[in-house]
């Protein structure tokens, strides 16, 4: 049994499934509704019911408070049709977004490497080629844990049937405990993808800073590599932040870069170098870096932020305050379930995906 959902202003009707969300219908449908966590905890998927029924699911009260439910509005990525929906929901038009189809995928695992010491290199042969757009990411199911995680995917669009993530260890996290520890090369995955509107506007040639920290660095390295790759002549700028050298993991990759590349740059930045580091670059928080290099003059530019809430915070700060319009900045946080359980929301500052 399957359910019409009619999606306005636009118009659009989407068949969704029994037991399916009206987010993975429409993705799997070529319509991009507006979302982030996809799993209940950030509300960036939120929509209004005009007519039908419906099961609101797993929603976090953080999310969608009692007077929203009232008021029949409902997240996306947890509501389920329980009969023919009308809703309302902004959605989101940009030249630049592909918006390739959501697909499933198998996958063996090919490679497994140590990139620091708290995070894994991943890579995976999956059945057939992926379209994606460098910065998005993938849903990973993993033996025996209920439901799927998200991870970035690292390499270039040009490596097909290749899918590369980067996964740190998080401590008492199920899913990434279950990867540090248990998986092996050869393992059998299931996968799908491509999620996610993280993305270069590559329509506007403005020079591109790209800000990483820990993992944060997956969507950057792929998004850095599209461009150079393609013959991309502006200046991109990558800063990298870690907290002593052994976490610093790739630097040899984008030092390489450096050479091929004379329109790339790349600043990394310690905030807590260890003695035996002998180090010599910038010493301080990522953010405080790019204060430092642009000397807080960073107009004229794109800004593309990846890694965990405080980081992205700090910088979306710095940039501003640098004279860096909102509508040039773009953001992914990563955020483990532990986050979504505290109620983390994006900052008040900035409402950009």
């Amino acid at each position: 049994m399957s359910y019409q959902v009619t999606i306005e202003p636009i118009g659009t009707i989407i068949e969704v499934a029994e037991d399916q969300t009206i987010l993975d219908a429409a993705l799997r449908q070529g319509v991009w509704l507006p979302f982030a966590c996809g799993h209940g905890t950030c509300g960036t998927c939120k929509v209004q019911v005009t007519d039908g029924f419906y099961d609101v699911g797993e929603a976090s009260p953080f999310a969608l408070m009692d007077i929203e439910r009232e008021e029949q509005k409902v997240l996306a990525c947890c509501c389920k049709p329980e009969s023919d929906m009308v809703i309302e929901a902004d959605v989101d038009e940009d030249p630049d977004f592909l918006g390739y189809l959501i697909e499933d995928y198998q996958a063996a695992v090919l490679s497994i490497s140590d990139l620091s010491p708290t995070i894994k290199g991943i890579r995976l042969q999956i059945d057939r080629p992926m379209q994606f757009q460098a910065g998005q990411y993938i849903n990973l199911q993993l033996p025996d844990i209920d439901g799927t995680r998200a991870f970035s995917i690292a390499n270039s669009p040009n490596e097909t049937g290749i899918i590369e993530l980067h996964i740190r260890h998080v401590q008492g996290g199920v899913a990434t405990s279950y990867v540090h520890e248990q998986l092996s090369v050869g393992d059998e995955l299931q996968l799908s993808g491509p999620y996610g509107q993280f993305f270069v506007r590559k329509s506007d040639m403005q020079d591109v800073i790209f800000i990483a920290g820990g993992s944060g660095l997956s969507s950057p390295q792929s998004m850095i590599l599209d461009l150079l790759q393609s013959g991309d002549t502006r200046t991109i700028y990558l800063f990298q932040g870690a907290r002593d050298v052994a976490e610093l993991y790739h630097r040899e990759l984008f030092e390489d870069l450096v050479k091929q590349y004379s329109n790339f740059r790349y600043i990394p930045a310690l905030n807590a170098p260890k003695a035996d580091d002998e180090w010599t670059g910038f010493t301080g928080y990522v953010h405080e870096a790019v204060a430092d290099y642009f000397e807080q003059r960073c107009t004229g530019h794109k800004a593309y932020l990846c890694g965990p809430p405080p980081m992205i915070d700090a910088a979306i700060s710095t940039l501003m305050q640098s004279r860096l319009f909102e509508r040039d900045i773009h953001t992914e946080r990563f955020l483990s379930a532990a986050d979504g359980a505290k109620g983390q929301s994006r900052s008040a500052l900035f409402r950009h995906i």
